[in-house]
């Protein structure tokens, strides 16, 4: 496949009250044309490091980063003219309507009065908001609003669309409305760069994913590929008393070679196992020890599993939409 990214040992430093702060750390990244790439990492990895970047609003201080073989730096009007940017805030006009924000965005990438309308409707009716058009962005909901940034994104056809964090703050059912778009635009052959927090997002959207935690790829492929790193079957265990995770846990790292992921709020208990007879090994095990088992399960890996394995800590929590709500209407 033909490079859509390339980025080769770039580095990106910031000065802060107490010194530098190393974002991007000799990073390395292929992104393939036409496909869904994911970039998971906790805050602070570097993730919007990255796309920022690529999207031409920052230079890196060291190494080199391709759009379609273009320098970013040297080439960045070209760039520009290939790819569309969502990030993590809308970059709508809210006292605009909808059409008036899509046609100035078309005539700011200098599509002609007619065409800049024309795209606008396209747009307006495939995001499902030619009904809201006419109305000030203001009075959108917030899937309304993402849904109308992703379409300004969309208004040059560009080659190459970041997606940054996309769905923070939205409800389900507009995050999955988002998911179904995102996968129409691959379908069409848009590449898509996407980074997000939320694990179950990436599994469903992307093609491959890079695990990035302080500014390095620390793991890459597609997620299946991940996922089976971290073993092909995962023992979760609940007990019945908070007195005996301790001791559980001694019998489980004794029994199967490594040490289980522990939530004490829940009293469980996480591993991975060779194959699914280790579950009744297990129930064996803790029945011999006296532990009183609430509830046993044998499950396939998740990206949770990936990134705990992979960075040695849990991934951060999705953003709470509610939350992410009181804070957008609380900034207006």
């Amino acid at each position: 496949m033909t490079a859509a990214v390339l980025v080769a040992g770039v580095s990106k430093r910031f000065e802060s009250k107490r010194g530098a702060v190393t974002a991007l750390d000799n990073l390395e990244l292929t992104v393939d044309e036409g496909t869904v790439h994911g970039l998971l990492g906790p805050n602070g990895a570097g993730k919007t490091t990255v796309v920022r970047i690529l999207s031409t609003l920052l230079r890196p201080d060291e190494g080199r980063a391709e759009v379609f073989g273009l320098d970013v730096g040297k080439d960045a009007w070209r760039v520009r003219a290939a790819i569309g940017l969502t990030g993590q805030t809308a970059a709508v006009d809210d006292l605009l309507t909808g059409r008036e924000n899509l046609r100035m965005v078309g005539r700011l990438f200098g599509l002609s009065g007619a065409r800049a309308a024309a795209r606008a409707d396209e747009l307006l009716t495939r995001f499902d908001l030619l009904e809201a058009a006419d109305r000030q962005v203001k009075t959108y909901s917030g899937g309304m609003g993402r849904r109308l940034d992703l379409a300004a994104s969309l208004m040059a056809a560009p080659r190459l669309l970041f997606l940054d964090e996309p769905t923070t703050g939205l409800d389900p059912r507009s995050r999955r409305e988002l998911w179904g778009l995102v996968k129409e635009l691959r379908q069409e052959g848009t590449t898509v760069l996407l980074t997000t927090q939320y694990l179950e997002e990436a599994d469903q959207l992307a093609d491959s994913l890079s695990v990035l935690d302080r500014g390095r790829v620390i793991a890459h492929g597609t997620p299946d590929q991940l996922k089976a790193e971290v073993g092909s079957d995962w023992v979760d265990v609940a007990l019945a008393d908070g007195e005996a995770l301790d001791r559980a846990r001694a019998l489980l790292v004794d029994r199967l070679g490594v040490d289980p992921v522990v939530d004490r709020e829940t009293l469980r208990m996480q591993a991975p196992v060779s194959d699914g007879t280790e579950l009744t090994g297990v129930m064996s095990l803790l029945k011999d020890g006296g532990i009183v088992v609430g509830d046993v399960a044998l499950r396939r890996p998740t990206l949770d599993d990936v990134f705990l394995a992979v960075t040695g800590h849990p991934a951060e929590p999705a953003p709470d939409p509610r939350q992410s709500s009181k804070k957008r209407k609380g900034g207006r």
